[in-house]
């Protein structure tokens, strides 16, 4: 058996060279500015990261190079990246007319290619490029130290074998990851025609039939929060203007603001709506600001680090869909009298005011209180619910087709953010029905979402396991493990012997690893 230095036995017919031997010599790519228009492909890092490159979708050189021969791509050249995404590799295949950017770093193997290229995904390899990556603020490789990684190298049958083997076993790979991959998608449609369900009725058609006599009409409970919410108008404007308070606001030395009466009901339907069996006679469509008070946040500025109230700060970074991500939590600086209105309660809706992705506008969740006394930001709107009305009812809705759909609707688009504002989020439309329904709804909701969480964390687990898998494939493969050796075959040694004479070429002496700092010359070695 060979030995590598760290421990690593090779069957008897492989050995230990260096990437460098095994190819020709490494060449930097053609500097050049991208283009959409011109005569010559220019493939960069950024295109060889997705796993296929889209040749489409590769720009062009803005200037030709003099000598284009020079830096043309052909079938098996390998590309390693040497910055961003260091030591990232691709195996061209048919590429059209195109060249190469600076920095890549090209590699023609006099070994099977296909045996290279899978080696450099493998885990030693990684493994090797973490330990020669220089650059504190941006990691890099150059091309003589890529070429320094070892690789194992098998006969040159085995190495054909052993590319077989390893297409065979990803091939198997690939065709189970693609069905989880699928599974996972059609759980996110089951949750969608979950809340679809829901909110046309049919999710709740049973309960009510068995609890048809005792149940209260949308439009009635309506009438009643419309009615108790009034009231409280009353109650708080006849506060305001009594002279108790007159005197306290001296005290203070703020006048407040005289309480706002309560938003009046509106209730146009905005989309196609498909009322199962009963359910048109107990839900009624309303705007959200009749059933909630819509408010905003705290505007962050440079003032606010002068005051000297602070309050746990929760951002847009914090609120995603049915999700509160808690831990990264700013403080922020107030005033005393801004506490009331913008101190979140358990139970409030939080609404995300903007996103440049359309898909992620109005993402929204609930506020569980696990931050005693915290505030939030003004691109965090706040929807307080009535007591009648349960608010994870109305977030599930929010994140239905059509709820989204609504907010989409009245959505604004400037600069490529869209927006939604406090009149507009007032004005969304909501299906209300029963406060028992509403909680019956919640409940088969969470029941059925918590399963389907279940299901796709197993999926996701499955999926980074199959990776797992493939790693320990690559793994296996290189250090002679996957297929059987043939007595019969070259010995690597003698592969290598050959490969030298045939380019002229003495081994290279084995080099001690130095200690002292590499000069700013051997960090690139060759033109950017």
């Amino acid at each position: 058996m060979s030995r590598r230095q760290k421990g690593q036995t090779l069957p008897e017919s492989w050995t230990f060279t260096t990437l460098g031997e095994v190819c020709q010599k490494p060449q930097y790519g053609y500097t050049s500015k991208a283009s959409s228009k011109g005569k010559t492909k220019l493939l960069r890092t950024t295109d060889i990261t997705a796993g296929a490159i889209r040749w489409g979708d590769v720009p062009y050189c803005s200037s030709e190079p003099e000598k284009p021969e020079k830096y043309l791509l052909r079938s098996n050249d390998i590309v390693v990246s040497r910055a961003g995404s260091v030591g990232f590799s691709y195996l061209v295949k048919n590429p059209p007319r195109a060249v190469f950017a600076s920095y890549l770093i090209r590699f023609l193997p006099y070994i099977d290619p296909e045996y290279v290229r899978y080696y450099l995904t493998s885990p030693m390899y990684w493994d090797a490029i973490s330990e020669h990556k220089m650059g504190i603020a941006v990691p890099n490789v150059n091309a003589t130290k890529l070429s320094k990684i070892e690789i194992p190298v098998a006969p040159t049958n085995e190495q054909r074998r052993i590319v077989t083997k390893i297409e065979e076993l990803f091939s198997e790979l690939d065709q189970g990851v693609n069905s989880l991959k699928t599974a996972r998608a059609q759980l996110k449609t089951y949750r969608q025609s979950l809340l679809k369900a829901a909110f046309e009725g049919k999710l709740t058609e049973q309960w009510r039939e068995e609890s048809a006599g005792d149940l209260e009409s949308g439009e009635q409970l309506l009438e009643r929060i419309r009615a108790e919410r009034e009231a409280l108008y009353f109650e708080k404007l006849e506060a305001w203007e009594a002279d108790s308070l007159r005197e306290k606001q001296v005290i203070h030395g703020r006048k407040p603001s005289k309480p706002k009466p309560p938003q009046l009901p509106t209730h146009p339907v905005p989309f196609t709506y498909a009322a199962n069996g009963d359910w048109g006679r107990y839900c009624h469509w309303t705007s959200l600001s009749a059933i909630a008070d819509v408010s905003g946040g705290i505007t962050k500025n440079q003032k606010r680090t002068s005051f000297d109230l602070e309050k746990p700060f929760l951002r847009v970074g914090n609120v995603y869909a049915n999700e509160l991500r808690l831990d990264d939590i700013h403080t922020i600086g107030l005033k005393e009298q801004e506490i009331h209105r913008v101190t979140l309660k358990t139970g409030d809706l939080l609404i995300v005011e903007g996103n440049g992705s359309v898909d992620q506008l109005g993402r929204v969740a609930v506020w569980n209180g696990a931050i005693s006394e915290c505030v939030h930001q003004n691109h965090l709107i706040k929807a307080r619910v009535a007591p009648q009305v349960n608010a994870k009812y109305v977030m599930w809705f929010l994140l239905s087709e059509v709820g989204k759909e609504s907010i989409k609707k009245v959505a604004s688009s400037t600069s490529g953010l869209h927006t939604l504002s406090l009149s507009k989020v007032g004005k969304l439309n909501v299906p209300l029905c029963n406060y028992a329904e509403q909680n019956e709804i919640v409940s088969l909701i969470e029941q059925s979402v918590s399963r389907a969480d279940a299901m796709e964390a197993s999926i996701v687990q499955a999926i980074e396991q199959g990776e797992s898998l493939r790693q320990s494939i690559l793994k296996r493969a290189f250090e002679g493990k996957l297929v059987p050796q043939d007595p019969n075959d070259e010995p690597a040694s003698e592969l290598l012997e050959r490969i030298r004479q045939e380019q002229g070429e003495k081994p290279a002496p084995v080099r001690r690893k130095r200690r002292k700092q590499e000069s700013t010359a051997d960090l690139f070695d060759g033109n950017d």
